[in-house]
């Protein structure tokens, strides 16, 4: 059900602090740590706490925690001091999402050419 932790997610059990992250903020509603295969000097992902498959299922079922997660990626990148970055929210495995819990990427410290990928 959407908003209930799943046992199989990656993300759930990060939130639950049973597998271990680098977290570098939290709020009552989102997580955000490092990931652990950085494309950038800055790779932070922002999560909401509550389970929403992706990032089309998180702003349809819970708009405010939509805006929670956006509003948490311009914190991580004010506390990592960066003056451009790039957030991304990939939906789907065709546009490379691999944890089937939504998340942004929060990604800087270098030149981000356009196009990506």
């Amino acid at each position: 059900m959407a908003g209930e932790p799943q046992d199989d997610c990656l993300f759930c059990k990060i939130v639950a602090g049973s597998i271990p992250a680098t977290i570098v903020r939290e709020t009552d509603t989102t997580v955000a740590f490092r990931d652990i295969n950085p494309q950038a000097p800055t790779h932070v992902l922002v999560i909401p706490k509550a389970h929403h498959r992706d990032a089309a299922a998180l702003a349809a079922a819970a708009p405010e925690l939509a805006a929670d997660v956006l509003r948490e990626t311009q914190a991580v990148a004010d506390d990592e001091k960066l003056e451009s970055y790039r957030i991304v929210f990939n939906t789907g495995s065709g546009a490379g999402q691999t944890v089937w819990h939504a998340h942004a990427h929060v990604l800087g410290g270098r030149g981000l050419e356009w196009p990506p990928g």
